[in-house]
């Protein structure tokens, strides 16, 4: 694991040497880690944003070599609406894709009879069609990004067609993908957990049908991302009552960063190999762009709570993703998700982390029976009123 981050760590820094990014930060100085760490500070959106808005207008060879003309459109959580993430060739053919391929042989490897190349795939994606954002640069989500530059050997099997899967009216998309895929024999459906519910459930509404095995007898893998999967496990155990697998992969617009690949254990394996350097900032000292104690992955420890920083072929430099991780292994390196550097509550210090929020959601469900769509949790302070500290939750029950 070593030996390949720092093959990748010289050969992203080697690619963009010549960049505007890499003669400001003097990449071709750089003669080791700690020179990296010491030239290039830390990065969010914000500090970024000046380079990406040049890069949309039409600039190349501003954050990486190659010409970037595909912005990945994601929900902002700085002072703009949405963020546009560059996707390179190179993070779309060595990373992303290549996550798909792994995901796939990992399958294959852990389910001896499987036999996903038998029917169709569902590829559940978001509802925005690539359009146009500069003279030659445009803009979607990085799902209509990845539907709309297929590999061959992907759109064999995909269905439906390219014109419903990137169709913007969410809706009438819902109902589309409905009416086209229940005669196909689907093997395998892929997507974000709240995402697939709403389609199955608008397909048992169309065929009247009481679970989607009526509807696709030979469906048997579900693989997942985005999402929390835990508060999700009940309503689709309900709708899949067969034999099901279930697979989750860390994916986002910024990279594909892991993948689940043990059949009985949810932890996901990082995937070192798709062109990201990672750096880990341990949240108990975690100070945003300021913080001082950040560590590659030699240095990383079981159990501590890292937020993830990352350098990629794509163009982010000591990009705070805003993520946060918690190593189990070191051998190989596998890892859960415990939530967001900015969703942790630590009024009172309790440092609630979000794993440790959906983990209570799963259990109080599994109690009361319950199915939830969202929840959010707050702390509300000591006051005249009450006499200690206490968190106050708002559940949105199915």
């Amino acid at each position: 694991p070593f030996e390949v981050q720092e093959e990748w760590f010289w050969r992203i820094i080697e690619s963009a040497s010549e960049t505007d990014f890499g003669k400001k930060h003097s990449f071709s100085q750089i003669t080791s880690y700690e020179d990296f760490k010491t030239f290039v500070p830390l990065n969010d959106y914000n500090t970024l944003k000046p380079y990406i808005d040049r890069m949309i207008s039409g600039e190349q060879k501003v954050l990486w070599n190659s010409d970037v003309k595909w912005f990945a459109k994601s929900s902002g959580t700085t002072s703009d609406k949405s963020k546009f993430i560059p996707v390179s060739v190179e993070s779309l053919g060595d990373c992303h894709y290549k996550g798909g391929k792994d995901l796939l042989s990992i399958y294959y490897n852990n389910y001896a009879d499987a036999n996903l190349y038998g029917g169709k795939h569902l590829i559940v994606g978001g509802s925005s069609t690539p359009r146009s954002i500069g003279e030659d640069s445009y803009f979607g989500d990085l799902s209509a990004i990845i539907v709309k530059n297929l590999p061959f050997w992907v759109e064999q099997k995909r269905t439906p067609s390219k014109e419903i899967a990137l169709m913007d009216n969410w809706e009438e998309k819902v109902l589309e993908i409905a009416k086209n895929t229940i005669h196909e024999d689907v093997s395998l459906v892929s997507g974000v957990p709240s995402w697939t519910l709403v389609i199955f459930n608008k397909i048992l509404e169309l065929t009247g049908k009481k679970n989607i095995h009526e509807v696709w007898p030979n469906l048997e893998c579900f693989m997942h991302g985005g999402v929390k999967f835990e508060p999700y496990k009940d309503a689709f155990q309900k709708l899949l009552p067969g034999r099901m697998n279930y697979i989750e992969s860390y994916n986002a617009s910024e990279g594909y960063f892991g993948i689940q690949d043990q059949v009985h254990i949810s932890d996901l394996l990082l995937m070192l190999d798709y062109g990201i350097f990672y750096e880990f900032i341990p949240m108990s000292s975690f100070d945003g762009l300021n913080s001082k104690h950040v560590v590659s992955l030699e240095n990383v420890e079981i159990g501590v709570n890292y937020a993830l920083v990352i350098s990629t072929n794509g163009g982010l430099w000591r990009y705070i993703i805003g993520d946060t991780i918690q190593f189990t292994e070191t051998s190989p390196f596998r890892f859960i998700i415990t939530g967001r550097t900015a969703q942790f509550i630590n009024a009172f210090g309790e440092e609630l982390i979000v794993a440790n929020t959906d983990m209570a959601i799963a259990e109080a469900c599994k109690i009361s029976n319950a199915q939830i769509r969202d929840y959010s949790a707050a702390p509300a302070y000591m006051n005249e009123n009450a006499s200690g500290g206490r968190h106050e939750w708002l559940v949105e029950f199915e």
